[in-house]
């Protein structure tokens, strides 16, 4: 559960995002303050780099969350929210990494890194 409004998210390209969602990964930036994990006890970490962890569902396998340890802040699937979030895709980041079998033709801002 996010305490207060959702920020906008973005949409990574780069290619752990990649292999993590199966396709780019959608997800909003929470202060840890503002997020309460229940059910703590189904979610697997996986340390996918020396600074960031990456959460599972250990039930459903469902992808969760992009946790960058030493930061103040989690980053959490859009999809991992039930009902409207009230937001919209603010960015797409790594698009200089993102698969060849897609474009991005949303209009929104493209950062390379």
């Amino acid at each position: 559960m996010v305490t207060g409004d959702l920020p906008p998210p973005d949409a990574c390209h780069c290619s752990q995002c990649r292999k993590h969602s199966g396709h780019f990964f959608a997800s909003t930036d929470v202060p840890r303050a503002a997020l309460t994990i229940r059910g703590g006890d189904n979610v697997t970490w996986f340390r996918s780099s020396e600074k960031v962890r990456r959460g599972f569902c250990a039930t459903c396998g469902s992808s969760l969350f992009w946790d960058p340890i030493a930061h103040d802040w989690i980053g959490i699937a859009m999809g991992a929210f039930e009902g409207p979030t009230d937001t919209r895709l603010r960015i797409h980041i790594y698009v200089a990494n993102k698969g060849d079998y897609y474009d991005i033709g949303d209009g929104l801002p493209q950062n390379q890194q």
